[in-house]
């Protein structure tokens, strides 16, 4: 029988535009990203059993390198990289290891050291991954060389979206409201790369992209990190951490179906294309798993690497009728009740889903590794009720989604841990106390010290418990200045 699995620590970094800070590596990101993870779950790394690194632009076993900052324990290591969805892979690699019986604690970390501008292929002398996307693509729209390869695809699937169910010119309208939002959304989350707030009448005015896309409809790339703290509920009951712990009730992760390329060649959409399908398949798992239904969703964090793909999904995720997720959008279900626009304050009957409250990848910034496993650390955030102004009220039950072009998706259900799990024994102290700051709501570097506090008994890389290398002290030093 699988057993129960809860995230017991969480922690990121800033993310920052990419060459913003040469001074820092993907080691330094994971580093802090890992090291505020174990503070929060009140652990060292000798707890950790098993550890699964998602990350796109770094050499192989370059997960190794940044987890031997912590410790050398002969944990089984995987590195992962599945396009956008490569922070979730990570995390889902690493509950299963849990949920399996293979490990009572496992580390899930994604990091990203990008380069400036919009993605392309590392290896332009082989046969690319999305060739049949494109090439199918081509045959039902105009291909501009000029654009973006990802922002022609999202582009595209939200205006044949709005053609198929006849939306017109409000197809736009609700792109633009979405990137709106997200912008809004993000003034809130001091780890966000972008915190300006954009109305709607900015969104339409800022550089075109694609179609109907600016470039505040498009997410940027990032360098930052990531990580999360995944546990049996033995050693959550034993570790008296159920105060703080939120159970992972269901997760799955799917892949394209005959939907994105029919082989008949009878059935060709863009909509599929950018991987509605797999999302759809994915969800209605999830929640088939869990008993529950779209509607008992608080909040989400949903891949808004475009704001045309956060069109098409609110009705893959169920948020909507089949076919309503133009006027979803228009009705302002998804804003956070603090920003809804007054305009849009009747939902009719609309189930309200606050979407993207980190201010989405739009916003928050997309290193691709990390990307998903930030989600994650908002919602657990969130569902701790530990966000202050940017709290859902009364959040019980958050909804991850997670997806890369290629393809690959994970949907993930957390919810709050049962009564009979988050009763507090005598001697638990809340992490925000451990720790001196409410990592919800503030974007802090580690230390030195922090850093001593969480490292293997035997040492790392860097040095030992009782003392860290006299370069990466000064190194250490140097970025939490920086910070300052």
């Amino acid at each position: 029988m699988a057993r129960k699995t809860f995230v017991i620590g969480v922690g990121m970094t800033h993310f920052d535009k990419p060459g913003r800070r040469n001074d820092i590596d993907y080691t330094d990101y994971s580093l802090e990203a890992m090291t505020k993870a174990l503070l929060d779950a009140d652990a060292t790394y000798d707890a950790v059993q098993f550890a699964c690194v998602g990350y796109i632009g770094a050499d192989s076993t370059a997960g190794q390198r940044a987890l031997y900052q912590l410790g050398m324990t002969q944990i089984p290591v995987l590195n992962v990289n599945n396009n956008c969805a490569t922070g979730s892979t990570a995390l889902y690699t690493a509950r299963n290891a849990v949920q399996a019986g293979l490990a009572e604690v496992a580390l899930a970390l994604g990091f990203e050291k990008m380069k400036p501008g919009s993605l392309g292929s590392n290896f332009p002398d082989r046969t690319p991954p999305l060739d049949w996307a494109i090439s199918q693509m081509m045959e039902l729209r105009e291909y501009d060389v000029a654009a973006p390869m990802t922002a022609q695809i999202f582009a595209n699937a939200a205006v044949e979206y709005g053609e198929t169910n006849k939306n017109g010119s409000a197809t736009e309208e609700a792109m633009h409201l979405i990137a709106s939002k997200s912008h809004t959304h993000s003034t809130l989350n001091p780890y966000a790369q972008f915190n300006q707030p954009a109305s709607v009448e900015q969104v339409k005015k800022a550089r075109k992209v694609f179609g109907p896309m600016t470039l505040l409809h498009c997410s940027p790339t990032s360098d930052g990190a990531a990580c999360a703290i995944i546990a049996s509920e033995e050693y959550v009951l034993k570790h008296n951490l159920g105060p703080q712990a939120i159970e992972i009730t269901a997760q799955v992760m799917a892949t394209d179906s005959t939907l994105a390329f029919d082989p008949t060649g009878a059935k060709k959409s863009c909509v599929e294309l950018a991987g509605a399908d797999m999302t759809r398949f994915a969800a209605k798992k999830v929640y088939t798993q869990s008993g529950i239904t779209a509607k008992d969703i608080d909040v989400c964090e949903l891949h808004d690497c475009f704001s045309g793909n956060e069109l098409i999904t609110y009705d893959a995720l169920g948020f909507c009728e089949p076919g309503q997720a133009v006027p979803y959008t228009l009705s302002g279900a998804t804003f956070h009740p603090k920003f809804r626009p007054k305009n849009l304050q009747q939902t009719g009957s609309f189930h309200n889903v606050t979407v993207n409250t980190s201010g989405g990848l739009i916003s928050k910034g997309h290193p691709l590794g990390a990307t998903g496993i930030a989600q994650c650390a908002e919602l657990v955030w969130q569902l701790r009720g530990w966000c202050d102004a940017r709290q859902v009220p009364s959040a019980k039950r958050a909804l991850q989604h997670n997806v890369g072009l290629g393809g690959a998706v994970v949907v993930t259900l957390y919810e709050r841990a049962s009564e009979s799990v988050k009763k507090a024994e005598k001697g638990w102290v809340d992490p925000r106390t451990r720790m001196g700051y409410n990592p919800a709501v503030a974007c802090r570097g580690v230390s030195d010290a922090d850093v001593k506090k969480v490292m293997a008994g035997k040492g790392s890389l860097l040095g030992l418990p009782s003392g860290l290398y006299p370069d990466v002290k000064e190194k250490l030093d140097a970025i939490l200045s920086a910070k300052l």
